[in-house]
Protein backbone atom coordinates (compact mmCIF):
# COMPACT_ATOMS: atom_id res chain seq x y z
CA UNK A 1 0.00 0.00 0.00
CA UNK A 2 1.11 3.42 -0.77
CA UNK A 3 1.66 5.22 2.98
CA UNK A 4 1.43 9.46 3.18
CA UNK A 5 1.65 11.23 6.30
CA UNK A 6 0.79 14.28 7.01
CA UNK A 7 2.57 15.80 10.37
CA UNK A 8 2.44 19.02 12.58
CA UNK A 9 2.23 20.60 15.90
CA UNK A 10 -1.40 21.11 17.82
CA UNK A 11 -3.65 23.44 15.62
CA UNK A 12 -1.35 23.77 12.59
CA UNK A 13 -4.21 22.44 10.46
CA UNK A 14 -3.58 18.51 10.16
CA UNK A 15 -7.32 17.19 10.78
CA UNK A 16 -8.82 19.93 8.20
CA UNK A 17 -6.32 18.97 5.39
CA UNK A 18 -6.27 14.89 5.82
CA UNK A 19 -10.27 15.92 5.74
CA UNK A 20 -9.74 17.15 2.91
CA UNK A 21 -7.25 15.39 1.00
CA UNK A 22 -9.56 12.37 1.51
CA UNK A 23 -12.44 13.72 -0.22
CA UNK A 24 -10.09 15.11 -2.93
CA UNK A 25 -8.37 10.98 -3.71
CA UNK A 26 -11.94 9.63 -3.37
CA UNK A 27 -13.10 11.93 -6.00
CA UNK A 28 -10.11 11.22 -8.13
CA UNK A 29 -11.58 7.24 -8.02
CA UNK A 30 -8.87 5.96 -5.00
CA UNK A 31 -9.43 3.77 -2.14
CA UNK A 32 -8.18 5.46 0.74
CA UNK A 33 -7.96 4.40 4.71
CA UNK A 34 -6.87 6.76 7.12
CA UNK A 35 -4.67 5.78 10.54
CA UNK A 36 -4.53 8.87 13.13
CA UNK A 37 -2.33 8.12 15.84
CA UNK A 38 -3.96 9.96 19.34
CA UNK A 39 -1.60 11.46 22.28
CA UNK A 40 -4.47 10.79 24.97
CA UNK A 41 -6.64 8.15 25.57
CA UNK A 42 -9.41 8.01 23.77
CA UNK A 43 -13.23 5.38 23.36
CA UNK A 44 -14.87 4.53 20.08
CA UNK A 45 -17.13 2.59 22.96
CA UNK A 46 -20.50 4.69 24.21
CA UNK A 47 -20.32 3.56 28.19
CA UNK A 48 -23.00 1.15 29.19
CA UNK A 49 -23.66 -0.23 25.83
CA UNK A 50 -23.09 -3.94 25.37
CA UNK A 51 -20.11 -3.95 23.44
CA UNK A 52 -18.62 -1.89 26.16
CA UNK A 53 -19.74 -3.74 28.91
CA UNK A 54 -18.07 -7.07 26.78
CA UNK A 55 -15.06 -4.90 27.19
CA UNK A 56 -15.23 -3.85 30.68
CA UNK A 57 -15.84 -7.56 31.45
CA UNK A 58 -12.25 -8.41 30.39
CA UNK A 59 -12.83 -9.07 26.38
CA UNK A 60 -9.55 -8.93 24.57
CA UNK A 61 -10.94 -7.83 21.20
CA UNK A 62 -14.78 -6.40 20.73
CA UNK A 63 -16.06 -6.90 17.04
CA UNK A 64 -19.62 -4.51 16.79
CA UNK A 65 -21.08 -5.12 13.44
CA UNK A 66 -24.20 -3.81 11.87
CA UNK A 67 -25.40 -3.50 8.11
CA UNK A 68 -23.17 -0.07 7.51
CA UNK A 69 -20.23 -0.65 8.85
CA UNK A 70 -18.11 -2.78 11.54
CA UNK A 71 -15.29 -1.58 14.37
CA UNK A 72 -12.75 -3.94 15.83
CA UNK A 73 -11.52 -2.52 19.72
CA UNK A 74 -8.27 -4.39 20.65
CA UNK A 75 -7.59 -3.80 24.63
CA UNK A 76 -3.86 -3.48 25.13
CA UNK A 77 -4.65 -4.16 29.00
CA UNK A 78 -0.75 -2.79 30.12
CA UNK A 79 1.10 -4.13 26.27
CA UNK A 80 2.90 -1.68 24.35
CA UNK A 81 1.19 0.29 21.74
CA UNK A 82 1.46 -0.84 18.33
CA UNK A 83 4.48 0.52 15.97
CA UNK A 84 2.59 2.00 12.93
CA UNK A 85 3.90 -1.13 10.55
CA UNK A 86 1.76 -3.51 12.71
CA UNK A 87 -1.46 -1.49 12.40
CA UNK A 88 -0.98 -0.64 8.79
CA UNK A 89 -0.86 -4.10 8.00
CA UNK A 90 -4.36 -4.53 10.07
CA UNK A 91 -5.64 -2.63 7.04
CA UNK A 92 -7.31 -3.65 4.15
CA UNK A 93 -5.86 -2.90 0.83
CA UNK A 94 -6.71 0.53 -0.66
CA UNK A 95 -4.65 2.58 -3.02
CA UNK A 96 -3.60 5.39 -0.31
CA UNK A 97 -3.15 5.25 3.31
CA UNK A 98 -2.97 8.81 5.06
CA UNK A 99 -1.54 8.80 7.95
CA UNK A 100 -1.40 11.59 10.44
CA UNK A 101 0.79 11.84 13.39
CA UNK A 102 3.83 9.48 13.66
CA UNK A 103 5.69 12.22 12.78
CA UNK A 104 9.00 10.10 14.23
CA UNK A 105 8.32 7.30 11.92
CA UNK A 106 10.15 6.96 8.32
CA UNK A 107 7.42 7.37 5.73
CA UNK A 108 6.86 10.58 3.46
CA UNK A 109 5.28 12.99 5.32
CA UNK A 110 3.88 16.35 4.64
CA UNK A 111 4.02 18.95 7.54
CA UNK A 112 0.97 21.17 7.85
CA UNK A 113 1.76 24.72 9.48
CA UNK A 114 -0.22 27.74 10.32
CA UNK A 115 1.52 30.84 11.40
CA UNK A 116 -1.03 31.27 14.49
CA UNK A 117 0.57 28.88 15.86
CA UNK A 118 4.02 30.42 16.49
CA UNK A 119 5.27 26.54 16.40
CA UNK A 120 9.17 26.32 14.48
CA UNK A 121 8.72 23.97 11.37
CA UNK A 122 9.71 19.89 12.11
CA UNK A 123 10.62 19.94 8.51
CA UNK A 124 14.46 21.75 8.74
CA UNK A 125 15.34 18.49 11.28
CA UNK A 126 13.07 15.50 9.51
CA UNK A 127 14.06 14.31 6.40
CA UNK A 128 10.70 12.31 5.85
CA UNK A 129 8.92 15.52 5.14
CA UNK A 130 8.69 16.29 1.78
CA UNK A 131 7.57 19.51 1.81
CA UNK A 132 5.26 22.13 4.01
CA UNK A 133 1.94 23.23 3.61
CA UNK A 134 1.92 26.27 5.32
CA UNK A 135 -0.61 29.94 5.25
CA UNK A 136 2.25 31.94 4.99
CA UNK A 137 5.22 32.50 2.59
CA UNK A 138 8.21 30.66 4.05
CA UNK A 139 11.80 30.91 2.62
CA UNK A 140 15.30 29.42 3.04
CA UNK A 141 13.93 25.77 2.95
CA UNK A 142 14.94 23.02 0.69
CA UNK A 143 11.35 21.73 0.00
CA UNK A 144 8.60 22.87 -1.74
CA UNK A 145 6.16 25.04 0.21
CA UNK A 146 2.52 24.63 -1.03
CA UNK A 147 -0.15 26.62 0.21
CA UNK A 148 -2.32 24.86 2.96
CA UNK A 149 -5.72 25.42 1.51
CA UNK A 150 -4.55 24.26 -2.16
CA UNK A 151 -6.27 20.95 -1.53
CA UNK A 152 -5.60 19.69 -5.22
CA UNK A 153 -2.16 20.99 -5.47
CA UNK A 154 -1.48 18.89 -2.45
CA UNK A 155 -2.99 16.26 -3.18
CA UNK A 156 -0.59 16.48 -6.90
CA UNK A 157 2.06 16.45 -4.90
CA UNK A 158 1.58 13.32 -2.88
CA UNK A 159 0.45 11.47 -6.10
CA UNK A 160 3.51 12.69 -8.05
CA UNK A 161 5.57 11.46 -4.62
CA UNK A 162 3.79 7.95 -4.77
CA UNK A 163 3.78 7.94 -8.22
CA UNK A 164 -0.46 6.96 -8.17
Amino acid sequence: MNVFGVVGWKNSGKTGLMERLVAEFVARGLTVSTLKHAHHSFDVDRPGKDSDRHRVAGAHQVMLASANRWALMTELRGADEPPLAVLLEKLSPVDLVLVEGYKRDAHAKIEAHRKETGQPLIAPDDPTIRAVASNEVLGGLDLPVLDLDDTAGIADFIAAELDL
